[in-house]
């Protein structure tokens, strides 16, 4: 999820609602492919390409009023993994705390520790060998200050855990078909400060929200055949629920109307829940608040916004749920989507698989504000940034509107 609160909203104004000529500010083609969405800092972007001539992993920066590659260096060089069709070997997006950017990938270089782990074993059906994790750090100059390897990794789908800043640790989400993980790593060097065994060992792509909620600082995640809170301090469990299904790829988010985290997932069964944050130990049969099985999504993460929450099936179905009750306000068609929807200014920002940008205002009925074209095909959850949007499409990388002073958000 994108934005500083890993939910996708933005407490910013002035955004455009279309992709029109008049309102790209600019528009550049990146080099290599990629799934990760764009991250702004100040002056600065960045993202992440995976280049299949050379193998090479790129962290990029560009500059922010002009969209003009400021500088690009290899993270790594390693061979490209295998992926599903609708992800790609640069998926993770990177994180900054204004001085350093952080990166995850997967290197697929044999080892001595992945030929101990692959060499002589039977891989079950489904599953591929083991690579190891990178997870990287630079300056804003693009020089590399420190770079660990926390542990192996292993799924048919390929990679996608983007690593996320709190406090002065970078946090990994691993799970994996082996034995998963999450790591902290100091932010200043990389050194490991606390790494939690994760259960079940089945692969997930989750990426971790961190909210106060019921009076702690929890870390809360699905994956690995449940939802689990942990304290980011330490990575001690706060409570975990079992299931409600094997594999999960969106992230949850938190509604503050109703108290209670949505969830959507997942493969082979589907959920969406409304869970209350105030538990302590195994809370399966005691804090979900309502469920259902419609308009789940596997791969969008939801969009929390007032009274409701939002989500839209991969298939393109977007549902409207009041969040309090669970009550379905409105479905609409969107066409097939695999971009996370994110907020700004009471709207919510849909961009289907084709490029076609849907902003819709929630309420009681399905209120479509505006509706674009981006021009390419897109994967990434798009950016919001002081009165702009940025758009990370199959080929390129585009700037939507005019930068606005004085708002409340630094990416």
């Amino acid at each position: 999820m994108a934005g500083p609160r890993l939910d996708g909203t933005s407490a910013d104004s002035g955004f455009p609602t279309e992709v029109q000529d008049s309102s790209i500010r600019w528009k550049i083609e990146l080099p290599g492919a990629g799934h990760a969405s764009p991250i702004v800092w100040g002056d600065r972007l960045f993202t992440v390409a995976a280049v299949a001539e050379g193998e090479q992993r790129l962290l990029i920066c560009l500059d922010r009023a002009t969209g003009k590659i400021l500088w690009q260096v290899p993270v790594i060089n390693a061979p490209l993994e295998s992926t599903h069709r609708l992800n790609s070997c640069a998926s993770s997006t990177p994180a900054t705390d204004g001085e350093k950017v952080f990166t995850a990938f997967l290197d697929n270089t044999p080892t001595d520790e992945t030929r101990k782990a692959n060499d002589g074993k039977e891989i079950p059906k489904g599953e591929v060998a083991k690579g190891t994790v990178v997870v990287s750090a630079h300056d804003f100059s693009g020089k590399q200050i420190w770079q660990v390897r926390p542990g192996l990794f292993s799924s048919k789908h390929g990679f996608c855990s983007s690593p996320i800043v709190y406090k002065d640790k970078v946090i990994v989400n691993c799970d994996h078909d082996g034995d998963g993980y999450i790591v902290a790593l100091a932010r200043e060097d990389g050194r490991e400060l606390w790494r939690i065994q994760r259960p079940n060992n089945t692969r997930s792509y989750v990426v971790p929200i961190i909210r106060e909620l019921a009076g702690r600082t929890q870390m809360v995640l699905s994956g690995t055949k449940c939802v689990t809170s942990y304290n980011p301090d330490d990575g001690s469990l706060i409570w975990m629920m079992d299931g409600p299904t094997e594999q999960f790829v969106a992230s949850l988010v938190y509604n503050e109307k109703s108290g209670y985290l949505f969830l959507t997932g997942g493969f082979p069964e589907k959920h969406i829940l409304a869970i209350r944050p105030d538990g302590k130990g195994n809370v399966t049969e005691t804090h979900i608040a309502w469920r259902t099985n419609k308009g789940v999504s596997y791969v969008p993460s939801p969009i929390s916004e007032g009274d409701y929450c939002l989500v839209v099936s991969d298939s393109g179905v977007a549902h409207c749920f009041e969040a309090k009750s669970g009550r379905i306000v409105w479905e609409e068609r969107v066409r097939e989507h695999h971009a996370s929807p994110v907020s700004a200014e009471g709207r919510i920002y849909f961009i289907n698989d084709p490029g076609q940008l849907r902003v819709v205002k929630p309420a009681e009925s399905y209120q479509l504000v505006a509706e674009s074209n981006v021009g390419e095909k897109v994967f990434a959850s798009p950016a919001l940034s002081e009165g702009q949007l940025f758009i990370r499409g199959d080929k390129s990388l585009i700037c939507v509107g005019e930068r606005k002073s004085g708002v409340a958000d630094r990416r």
